[in-house]
């Protein structure tokens, strides 16, 4: 046995050091880091490399960029439209997705029904090591599902995974969990930092050595992030999230990081008594709008990855009550919500530092871009005046710092899907209005230049 070797390591960046700090240095944060012992039998190592756990794709050799052979391999359909377009148009084969979400999110769910349907034409491998067979079993009886060719098997070693995958030879594994994961030989207890990125690297080069895709379940920590180190997230190829909003029928697929596809890319699930079922045309779900519309109340058209989505933005503006104004936003930027004030303040004169300003994307959407401002701030005027705005009226748009309206990436698109909705009107920045008005239908533009134009509108 080789002598134990103790390390710290920052459980959330994966940075290594020789003795404890307070702060990691990579990342910045505070008593994140911790003391693990390396230690692995020579003899073993070469076991599992001899699997392909450990050693790279290639032999070592040199070669011209120019001169390496492309395969053209064909993805793998999962049979959910929502879950090929996060992945980027299906699963490619050698590939390591990793999916994380909070407990009861669908994660195990997702993944068994995904199995079962492509157990009809590929052979698939499920490792569960939380639950036992029986459990699977009746769960996949609960959702109906198609169990006769799946094979499973219920294991925490990595190195007998792999050994069983040598065996079966299937096409797409899926591990559940890692973090219940453990390699042989290495002095640490299940979960653990080094644990985590042990199992996840061998896994990794297994992948890339057979070609055998494989899925990981990674829980998140109550702040919302992976669980184990950030290294996780750095040697997978995809990374996505199930995320459960404020209504909890509906799960949302987010990806947050892909090699083979578009990141930012999301999927919009139902969550019933049968599983997990697509939506496809989530626009419609997110803008289910009451027939009156109360002042405060505007639809907006974010980019998620690649396609358009329709969204309500809702704002309340109130007297604030305890000579503190409040600035809470759920679903965009609350930095942003304050700068958006400053400028309506500075270029458009009005002054809202005594009331309390709340906003809220419908649906627990996220926005992360900055086309909302244009509706943010209509519907900020909208609450503020108690006006309310038309129901068919739609907006988007980015306001920068001087009060000018600037434009956003696929306007085109925008409007489209907008057009398609039943959407008539649409304010948007003058530089995002087409040329040739037949390509937006019926649809009426009202361009706009600055935030003063804006406030006449209103």
């Amino acid at each position: 046995m080789a002598k134990a070797k103790a390390i710290f390591v920052c459980t959330q960046c994966g940075a290594e050091y020789t003795r404890w700090q307070g702060q990691c240095k990579a990342c910045g944060e505070w008593n994140s880091i911790e003391e693990v012992h390396m230690a692995r039998p020579v003899a073993e190592r070469s076991a599992v490399r001899s699997l392909g756990g450990f050693a790279g794709a290639a032999d070592g050799k040199v070669e011209n960029l120019a001169n390496v052979q492309i395969a053209q391999t064909p993805r793998l359909g999962t049979g959910y439209g929502e879950f090929d377009r996060v992945l980027g148009g299906g699963i490619v084969p050698g590939s390591v997705v990793l999916i994380g979400g909070n407990p009861g999110a669908g994660k195990s769910t997702l993944l068994l029904q995904t199995v079962c349907k492509l157990s009809a034409t590929t052979p698939v491998l499920y490792i569960t090591g939380e639950e036992s067979l029986e459990q699977v079993a009746l769960r996949a009886q609960r959702l109906v599902l198609p169990t006769e060719r799946v094979r499973i098997a219920a294991e925490t070693s990595i190195d007998n995974i792999m050994r069983l995958a040598q065996q079966e030879r299937p096409a797409v594994l899926v591990v559940d969990s890692i973090q219940v994961m453990h390699v042989e030989g290495v002095d640490s207890a299940p979960g653990a930092v080094t644990q985590v990125r042990e199992s996840a690297a061998a896994l990794t080069q297994f992948a890339k050595r057979t070609g055998i895709a494989v899925f990981l379940v990674g829980h998140v920590t109550k702040e919302g992030s992976l669980a184990g180190p950030k290294v996780l997230e750095h040697c997978v190829d995809c990374s996505v999230i199930l995320e459960a909003g404020t209504d909890m029928r509906f799960r949302t697929l987010r990806c947050h990081k892909n090699r083979f596809g578009a990141v930012n890319e999301i999927g919009v699930f139902a969550m019933t008594d049968k599983g997990l079922h697509e939506i496809k045309n989530p626009s419609a779900i997110f803008l289910n709008r009451q027939e009156t519309v109360a002042p405060g109340s505007l639809a907006t058209c974010v980019w998620e990855g690649t396609r358009p989505l329709l969204v309500e933005l809702q704002c309340l503006v109130d007297i604030s009550q305890y000579g503190n104004p409040r600035r809470l936003s759920l679903g965009t930027d609350t930095n942003r919500l304050s700068m958006l004030l400053s400028v309506l303040h500075r270029h458009a004169g009005i002054q809202l530092a005594d009331q309390d300003v709340f906003v809220n994307v419908v649906g627990g959407v996220k926005i992360d871009g900055t086309s909302s401002d244009v509706p943010l701030i209509l519907a900020l005027l909208s609450s503020f005046n108690e006006r309310p705005l038309p129901r068919t009226t739609l907006a988007f748009g980015e306001i920068g710092l001087t009060g000018e309206i600037r434009p956003v990436q696929s306007g085109l698109e925008r409007l489209n899907e907008a057009e398609k909705q039943g959407f008539q009107t649409a304010i948007i920045p003058a530089d995002n209005a087409p040329r040739n008005k037949s390509q937006i239908g019926n649809l009426h533009l009202v361009p706009v230049k600055n935030i003063q134009e804006l406030v006449d509108l209103v």
